[in-house]
């Protein structure tokens, strides 16, 4: 199923009327997420762009338990998980994050971080982690990346560069199919060849495995340029949304524009940095 079929797909992921207030009746209070309602079929790929303190990390940590919401409703493939705790949503969801550091364990090599990957979500027993036949199985998948790591499992992921790392932890988190892939700004951190790279990566498992993913980006051009549906954000709000059509017809300009358009100012010009 391609990810521009939404006719035939059923919803993988929805949220109605989301809410999270940090600090709530006090004089830091902050409304993180305002009521927030949003589908995605499966196989959609949604970018989501906004100035800093809009939401969007917010939204990603409600969706993946790290944080509780304060009300409303969250559901995966029609299984309610808005009470369920972070580790009991490890089999239906994974997450990439803007530090190459933090999807994978330095002191681990690449064999072993991916053995712990692949068994994420699963009863773990005593024995040995890692044997020939998945080893077979780690060299294929990682041949898929082109960087050569696939004959280099003995060593350790803390030797590897920012861009090995990161491809590294986006290959582990489709490992086993999850329903949901969300990516929290995980090209930030990469210089811009190694980014695109990434970024390239990103668009190959997704569409290969026929993934439903959210993508947190700061940069407009990348965000109109990956998946087929884009959301922008603002003080905790979704303030638009694009489907794959409008974000075909839309420029980084445009978005400016809408941007201004709808909350009266002058758009925050960091969402291009």
């Amino acid at each position: 199923m391609s990810q521009t079929d939404q006719t035939t797909s059923q919803p993988m992921l929805d949220l109605e009327d989301v809410s999270k207030t940090f600090f709530p009746r006090t004089v830091n209070e902050r409304h993180a997420l305002r009521s927030i309602s949003l589908t995605l079929s499966e196989g959609d790929f949604a970018t989501i762009i906004g100035s800093n303190g809009a939401g969007k990390s917010t939204l990603l940590n409600v969706i993946a338990g790290s944080i509780p919401a304060d009300s409303g409703t969250i559901r995966i493939d029609n299984r309610n998980i808005t009470k369920l705790p972070s580790y009991k949503r490890a089999s239906l969801l994974a997450r990439v994050f803007q530090d190459p550091q933090a999807g994978t364990a330095p002191h681990l090599t690449i064999e072993q971080n991916m053995s712990i990957a692949l068994s994420r979500g699963r009863r773990r027993g005593l024995g040995a982690g890692v044997g020939a036949k998945r080893r077979e199985l780690f060299r294929k998948e990682l041949a898929v990346l082109g960087l050569g790591l696939e004959n280099r499992l003995g060593t350790r992921v803390g030797m590897l560069s920012g861009g090995q790392r990161q491809a590294l932890s986006l290959l582990m988190a489709s490992f086993t199919h999850p329903r949901i892939i969300l990516l929290d700004e995980h090209t930030a951190a990469l210089d811009p060849a190694r980014a695109e790279l990434v970024t390239e990566l990103t668009q190959k498992v997704v569409a290969d495995g026929n993934l439903t993913a959210l993508m947190v980006t700061h940069n407009m051009a990348q965000a109109l340029r990956v998946g087929n549906r884009l959301l922008m954000m603002h003080e905790g709000e979704i303030i638009l949304e694009l489907g794959p059509a409008q974000k075909r017809r839309t420029t980084v300009a445009d978005l400016m524009d809408r941007f201004a358009a709808i909350k009266g100012q002058m758009a925050d010009r960091t969402l291009l940095a």
